[in-house]
């Protein structure tokens, strides 16, 4: 049985309804991830300006302010594989940001650390560090074929999918996006072991079918 054809079908199905769905969530309060934690760029942000939810299969997230979210036990360090697919509605003239970040440390304290990788409209991506208030570029802004923007979506689709993919093996890092590399750098100098999480930049409508950790190698 190809469980990941099906899979897909029933996502695009459930996704012809979700963005009506989100915003009736913005009345009727989705069920917020258990044991997930959220930080905002922002000091003084509200979750009330937040709405990150279950919904199957996976969380539907409308940002107001730049965020992460992640749950504290979702860890990875070694040689590991992330995989995060999400699907990106309308953003209108926003060239927004999202993706996922490792090796996050003190998360919700002054000296939170983490390395991020990010996609946005315009089928660029980039990679990023952060530390404290800090952040430095590794990979600045770049185009790729291998991202999907809402605006190049096939005709047929109601959201831009596209499914990040980072590998660690040794001390090398591999970012792919929709299975192409698109990036691959030393791990030297980069937050690589610890928590991992989304990263979605404000005023985006994003649904999260997975992010999750396997074994690298």
């Amino acid at each position: 049985m190809h469980t990941g054809k099906i899979l897909s079908a029933a996502v695009a199905a459930i996704l012809v309804l979700a963005g009506a769905a989100a915003l009736q969530a913005q009345e009727e309060e989705l069920a917020f991830p258990e044991g997930w934690e959220v930080r905002f760029d922002r000091e003084g942000s509200s979750m009330d300006d937040l709405v990150f939810g279950v919904m199957p299969p996976g969380m539907h997230v409308t940002t107001g302010p730049a965020m992460i979210a992640y749950h504290p036990d979702s860890v990875a360090t070694g040689e590991f594989r992330i995989e995060s697919e999400t699907f990106l509605f309308d953003p209108g003239r926003r060239r927004e940001a999202f993706g996922f970040f490792v090796g996050g440390s003190d998360l919700q304290g002054p000296n939170q650390r983490y390395t991020y990788f990010l996609v946005r409209e315009g089928g660029e991506f980039l990679v990023k560090t952060r530390s404290g208030t800090e952040t430095a570029v590794v990979q600045d802004w770049t185009a790729h074929p291998a991202v999907v923007a809402f605006a190049s979506k096939p005709a047929d689709a109601n959201t831009a999918k596209n499914v990040l993919v980072l590998e660690a093996e040794g001390g090398r890092l591999r970012f792919s996006i929709n299975g192409q590399e698109v990036w691959s750098g030393s791990r030297d100098g980069l937050e690589t072991e610890g928590v991992f999480g989304l990263r979605v930049n404000h005023g985006l409508n994003l649904h999260v079918t997975t992010i999750m950790r396997s074994a690298g190698g």
